[in-house]
């Protein structure tokens, strides 16, 4: 990866770019590795996180030591091509402020893995108030004043391309081949996946919430209904016959209310692990090569 996007940076910029390279809180020898190219680049930067803190905040953290007047978000695992560096920059000078990688397919994923992210980002789209484009993730070149609005949102569960799409300005997309990954297997399991989608629709949309209103208010109806019902079977003298209707009713309802409390929940949920203010991330360490001292 140093090696690709060094070589790339040179051709467009010369020696005028920093690459940052964020350790989340490795158990491997990535933090040396980052050392020794500090040691041996001016060019890098390392920052070490006290622990491991996620894909999104290990970003968030990078961000605010970028001095530079555009930005590139890049993984590691070379999925994303750095050589697409090029087209993005073209973007950017014809006025944009955002130019994102839009993924035309997928090498290396498992059918799963592909039909799934895309019904998420489909059904994301839907539920948003804002514009979130498909099949996009967080490799993306964004412009400086991009920048400063994302670094100044306080968001503890963070969607950073959606808080990006959230921004406005011009944003464009550049579509692009995923290749598979260079070394390595994902850390993203299907919990963190799951996770990172509830954090993506609790973070951009209400509409959980109204859904649930709107089933509370339709199993209301259809409850008042079967009430009905009841009485009337009471005034023509039947008798009800057995209790498996009640008992149907009884657990309909008891599911659709513990759904509807699930649902407050993650939003109550956010709203209390926002208001305890902290840190976002704890950076350990820097790391600067002494000829950029």
């Amino acid at each position: 990866m140093h090696e690709r996007l060094s070589r790339t940076c040179q051709d467009i910029v010369g020696s005028s770019y920093k690459i940052v390279l964020v350790n989340d809180g490795s158990r491997d020898d990535t933090l040396a590795h980052i050392r020794t190219l500090v040691e041996s680049d001016p060019h890098i930067i390392g920052v070490n996180l006290s622990r491991n803190h996620g894909h999104q905040l290990a970003l968030s953290a990078g961000l605010p030591i970028c001095s530079g007047q555009r930005i590139l978000i890049i993984d590691a695992d070379l999925q994303d091509p750095p050589e697409l560096l090029g087209k993005m920059m073209a973007e950017l000078d014809g006025g944009a402020d955002v130019a994102y990688g839009k993924r035309i397919s997928r090498a290396g994923e498992t059918t799963f893995k592909k039909m799934t992210a895309a019904a998420f980002y489909r059904m994301l789209a839907r539920l948003s108030e804002t514009r979130l484009p498909v099949d996009t993730g967080d490799f993306r070149l964004i412009s400086r004043r991009a920048l400063n609005v994302l670094i100044s949102m306080p968001e503890q569960h963070r969607f950073i391309r959606g808080m990006v799409s959230w921004i406005g300005f011009r944003q464009v997309p550049v579509e692009y081949e995923r290749s598979e990954r260079f070394a390595g297997e994902t850390k993203y399991t299907l919990g963190k996946m799951v996770r990172f989608a509830i954090d993506a629709i609790t973070g951009f949309s209400i509409l959980p919430l109204r859904l649930s209103t709107w089933v509370g208010v339709g199993m209301g109806l259809l409850s008042l209904a079967f009430m009905i019902w009841t009485l009337l079977e009471w005034a023509n003298g039947s008798t009800i016959r057995g209790w498996t209707s009640l008992m149907t009713v009884v657990l309909v309802l008891g599911s659709v209310q513990l759904l509807v409390l699930g649902i407050m929940g993650e939003y109550l949920g956010r709203l209390y692990i926002q208001s305890k203010a902290r840190p976002l991330f704890i950076i350990s360490d820097i790391y600067r090569n002494k000829r950029q001292m």
